[in-house]
C-alpha cells in the first residue's frame, strides 16, 4: 500500500504562491506516475497537473497553465506543486494521487487511472 501525505496548503493573498508538497512511503515511488487534482467546495473533483515517473513529461489543466508547475524528486519520494500568481477560483482542497503505471514517460489526467489518493490539503486564496 502506498501512503500519500499532501502539505503546503494555507491562506494566501491573491496573486501570492505557495508550495505543495506530497510525501509519499511503503512502495517505490518511482513506480507511479503522479497528480494533483482539487475540488472546491460545491464542485466536483477536476485535474489539475499530473507528472511521469520520470519526471520528464507533464501535463496541465488550462486554467493553471503557466502559473503551476508540478515536479518530482524521486530521492526524496515527493511531488511537488509550485502555485504562483494565485487566484480566488485557485480556492479549493488539493489531493495527489499516485497511477501504477508500467510506461515512465507517460503522465495521466484521468481520475479513475489513479489508485492511492492523499487526505487533501486545503488552499484559501483571499481577494
Amino acid at each position: 500500500q502506498l501512503q500519500l501525505v499532501e502539505s503546503g496548503g494555507g491562506l494566501v493573498q491573491a496573486g501570492g504562491s505557495l508550495r505543495l508538497s506530497c510525501a509519499a512511503s511503503g512502495r517505490t515511488f518511482s513506480s507511479y506516475a503522479m497528480g494533483w487534482f482539487r475540488q472546491a467546495p460545491g464542485k466536483e473533483l477536476e485535474f489539475v497537473a499530473a507528472i511521469s515517473r520520470s519526471g520528464v513529461i507533464t501535463y496541465y489543466a488550462n486554467f493553471v497553465k503557466g502559473r503551476f508547475t508540478i515536479s518530482r524528486d524521486n530521492a526524496k519520494n515527493t511531488v511537488y506543486m509550485q502555485m504562483n500568481s494565485l487566484k480566488a477560483e485557485d480556492t479549493a482542497v488539493y489531493y495527489c494521487a499516485a497511477a501504477t503505471l508500467r510506461s515512465t514517460v507517460v503522465a495521466e489526467t484521468t481520475q479513475s487511472t489513479y489508485d492511492y489518493w492523499g487526505q487533501g490539503t486545503q488552499v484559501t486564496v483571499s481577494s
